[in-house]
């Protein structure tokens, strides 16, 4: 199955040595969401642009996000639905619930939903990632009905880890992409 990626950053968007923007760059057939505000993000009106984005799908697109991009696609799925939308690749959720591990200004991103997703999906985590527990992350993956990948001590996978084309992730979309094909 032919698939497009959606890249969905977080906050402060993804900067030009993060895997996002390198992916974004080699995959020619990615597209990368713009939100209004990166810095003091506010949920309804990223909610409103990812839907914008989405409604002018019209193949089949997997959800590439980071951080606190996360959390934006789980509150999407809880009211949104796109049959477009064939899988998520959720890279280093966030805990927006955590005022020890997430800043003030996210906290209108909680409460994370905890629902199954609709459609297939990958949680990536790294065991010491300052954003979330590892334990948070794997109650996460379970709740949302995905499959967690422990990429080891990444950090929180975003420019400071130093990723660039990030091979493993890629091999880790790729499983997903199989995944997605068998269904």
């Amino acid at each position: 199955m032919e698939t497009n990626l959606l890249i969905l950053p977080g906050l402060g968007n993804s900067g030009e040595k993060h895997w996002q923007t390198f992916w974004h760059e080699k995959f020619k057939n990615s597209k990368r969401i713009v939100q209004d505000n990166w810095d003091e993000p506010i949920r309804t009106e990223w909610i409103e642009r990812l839907n914008e984005e989405i409604s002018k799908l019209n193949s089949p697109t997997i959800l590439v996000a980071h951080s606190l991009a996360v959390s934006l696609v789980l509150h999407w799925a809880t009211s949104n639905y796109n049959k477009n939308i064939v899988g998520a690749l959720l890279v280093a959720p966030a805990d927006v619930d955590s005022p020890e591990h997430t800043p003030e200004s996210i906290r209108n991103f909680s409460p994370i939903p905890t629902i199954k997703l609709p459609f297939p999906s990958i949680v990536v985590a790294s065991e010491n990632d300052p954003y979330a527990s590892f334990e948070r992350k794997k109650y996460f993956a379970q709740m949302w009905g995905s499959e967690l990948v422990n990429v080891g001590q990444k950090g929180h996978i975003n420019s400071d880890s130093d990723l660039k084309y990030w091979e493993e992730g890629q091999l880790i979309l790729q499983q997903l992409v199989a995944k997605i094909s068998t269904i």
